[in-house]
């Protein structure tokens, strides 16, 4: 059976050392993974999914902030990743947001993030790939199916984060001092946005759902695309 295409944004400075974990999450889900770095790599009418990767921060000109000093932005992959997430919402693509991901996602929607969210919520900021830290997930909501979990062991590698919700969108997990940590759209298509980093939980099972659950919605989305080519009269000599 073929397995659904999922296209894959990353930084042009850290992709290389991303994507292979990106794409081995997205392989063991049931898909395969295409990396977009730059405007010209992307083809979203070869892919049945999305995921937008972590790294950069995002300009804040895009959601009426002011540009922090420690900020290290990339106005290009800023506009890429924006045109692929409304192309991918105007064809019906899944999505999946990771850390600037899930950001990203809250802008495009009309959302505004917090530069300094370890400062606003007075709490100490701790760098760690590892699932030391614990978030509480929603009740009811798509993170709550697909994990079927209340809490989740996740890591963290942030300064930023959601503030103000984007159009139709809701919270699906906050950590234990109230910071947004994952935030989904409340219909379809599926777009679901993390503010960790599961590709580096691969070998934790209700972090690999994230993936298996993009990739099943992406499965869905290339039954269709293969539906309507079948339907389509092929006119003569094409």
């Amino acid at each position: 059976m073929t397995r659904p295409v999922i296209g894959v944004t990353v930084s042009r400075r850290s992709g290389w050392r991303v994507f292979p974990l990106i794409a081995l999450s997205i392989r063991l889900g049931g898909g395969r993974a295409l990396r977009w770095k730059r405007a010209r790599d992307v083809a979203l009418n070869r892919v049945d999914g999305v995921v937008i990767g972590g790294g950069d921060d995002i300009a804040p000109t895009l959601y009426g902030g002011e540009l922090a000093m420690s900020a290290r932005i990339d106005p290009a992959r800023d506009a890429m990743e924006r045109a692929v997430l409304r192309g991918a919402f105007r064809r019906g693509l899944p999505v999946l947001g990771i850390c600037r991901g899930a950001q990203m996602l809250n802008v495009v929607l009309g959302g505004t993030l917090d530069q300094d969210a370890y400062g606003s919520f007075g709490i100490a900021r701790r760098d760690t790939v590892l699932p030391l830290k614990t978030v509480q997930v929603v009740p009811g909501t798509l993170l709550w199916q697909i994990t079927e979990h209340d809490e989740l062991r996740v890591n963290a590698l942030h300064s930023q984060a959601v503030d103000t919700l984007g159009r139709g969108l809701r919270v699906s997990a906050r950590d234990r001092s109230g910071m947004i940590q994952a935030v989904e759209r409340d219909r379809d298509p599926f777009a679901l946005g993390v503010q960790w980093h599961p590709e580096h939980l691969f070998y934790r099972s209700d972090h690999r759902k994230l993936f298996r659950a993009l990739v099943r919605a992406a499965g869905v989305q290339a039954s269709r695309r293969r539906q309507i080519a079948a339907a389509t009269p092929r006119r003569r000599g094409a």
